[in-house]
């Protein structure tokens, strides 16, 4: 699985070019992409790059690589990110958030001109909620409202924690809800609702947002577009 990752990640590169605005996702499958984005700076091959990473760990796996960073403060329109998904369906929406790092990751996404997801063929599925579950981040106020709303709209719920059984808190310092609504016939219609909800931070729905799906398999690479 880790070299179909790695294959995935590295057709992912080649859309990379000098001079770019780079958004660095999070997560085992994009730390492949990185490395070949490190290695093809100190060949010389790819020059004058800038990373905007998506999460205190992409932060410092980047640093460790030599990769040059800046912020969306100084360049708030982005050319290419790469990133992973945990679930990814036909019409390319994707569930994101297994690591933690939805919210910068949608907030990087949302300023893409384009947006390259990079996954193994076991992510793939003919609808969304097959898979995974929801992740939903919270601000800690809200806690026990977003528990019982979320179960009001069919969800079984589960509050994420680390292995210490303390609970998991995001970059921004905010909590997540692991949400299972079993399949989702309507992406966007669900995400609407976890839009309007005052108290979600931000949810695992990526809808719309992908442009090219890079799947590895035993069998070779596809490359899903819009």
């Amino acid at each position: 699985m880790q070299s179909l990752k790695q294959v995935a990640a590295e057709k992912a590169v080649e859309f990379v070019k000098n001079d770019m605005i780079l958004g660095l996702g999070t997560g085992s499958t994009t730390l492949f992409a990185l490395k070949k984005i490190s290695a093809l700076l100190k060949e010389g091959k790819l020059k004058n790059i800038k990373g905007i990473p998506t999460s205190v760990q992409t932060e410092r796996a980047a640093i460790e690589l030599n990769i040059p960073l800046s912020s969306l403060i100084e360049f708030p329109d982005v050319d290419l990110t790469i990133d992973g998904a945990d679930e990814v369906d036909h019409n390319l929406n994707l569930i994101k958030g297994g690591g933690g790092a939805l919210l910068r990751e949608k907030i990087i996404a949302q300023a893409s001109k384009m947006e390259i997801i990079i996954v193994d063929e076991t992510k793939m599925s003919s609808k969304l909620g097959k898979k995974w579950a929801v992740p939903v981040e919270v601000i800690p106020f809200a806690l026990g409202s977003i528990e019982y709303f979320l179960r009001d709209l069919g969800a079984e719920i589960k509050i994420r924690v680390n292995e210490d059984n303390s609970p998991y808190l995001t970059d921004e310092k905010n909590l997540i809800i692991d949400a299972n609504f079993g399949v989702i016939e309507n992406p966007s219609e669900l995400a609407d609702k976890l839009n309007a909800r005052a108290g979600i931070v931000e949810h695992g729905l990526f809808v719309g947002l992908a442009h090219k799906v890079i799947s590895a398999s035993d069998s070779g690479i596809k490359i899903f577009e819009k």
